[in-house]
């Protein structure tokens, strides 16, 4: 019997590139999942949550649940709200007795994409990209330990220089000190341009976003590609 996934679409997939959400359906159902994507599902919360403004990133996190629980597994293409999921619900939900234990079992079957294909699902099938780099986001290298894997199915990445440096997104960082947020974008696209890559790769939408503006104002001509856009094609 095939395992049931969620698919967390996410805000800035759903808005911006609902591409990147088709894409992740086609991958998991290759991987032999059976997918839906819960017409209930808003945003997981992280904006609230990150703002200070908990108890409306609680009231989010509960609908989340009651969404997704009856899954096998939540599957999201974005190491950021995946991280939102499996690690901040359980502090989200701490002190309320119904869904603190709903929001432990609801992280413990949560993962981002690729990770939840290479590591649950054997995801073994690698495409090479001419010319390509990859940004690894803040939230899926950090929060969710996700490195070595996009590496294991897309040969021939042309490595940054320094990888772990944040692009300078990081959701309302970059709203709130927007000049901040601007430099560190600019050493990340110099770092980008310095590999002499024509395309530029990535796990989380709100990175590759931020990234493509600040490059289009610069005039650098780059693709930027959600990693599951990438694999999806070669399939």
């Amino acid at each position: 019997m095939k395992p049931r996934v969620g698919l967390f679409v996410t805000c800035l997939v759903d808005l911006m590139r609902p591409q990147v959400g088709f894409a992740a359906v086609k991958l998991l159902e290759e991987a032999g999942c059976a997918v839906e994507v819960p017409a209930a599902q808003t945003c997981c919360g992280q904006p609230a949550w990150n703002s200070g403004a908990n108890r409306h990133a609680a009231d989010i996190a509960r609908q989340v649940i009651d969404a997704f629980e009856g899954y096998d597994y939540i599957v999201a293409p974005s190491g950021s709200c995946a991280g939102m999921l499996c690690k901040h619900y359980p502090e989200v939900l701490e002190g309320d007795p119904a869904y603190g234990p709903r929001a432990k079992a609801l992280a413990a079957k949560s993962y981002e994409l690729i990770s939840f294909l290479v590591n649950e699902r054997g995801f073994t099938r690698a495409c090479a990209v001419k010319s390509a780099c990859y940004h690894d986001s803040c939230s899926s290298l950090r929060e969710m330990g996700v490195k070595e894997e996009p590496r294991r199915v897309i040969n021939g990445l042309t490595e940054l220089a320094q990888p772990q440096i944040c692009c300078g997104f990081g959701g309302l960082f970059s709203v709130k000190y927007p000049e901040i947020s601007e430099r560190m974008a600019d050493d990340k696209i110099a770092d980008i341009r310095a590999t002499g890559a024509t395309t530029l790769i990535g796990p989380d939408m709100g990175c590759l976003l931020h990234l493509a503006g600040r490059m289009e104002r610069q005039g650098a001509k780059l693709e930027v590609r959600h990693i599951a856009e990438v694999l999806a094609e070669e399939s």
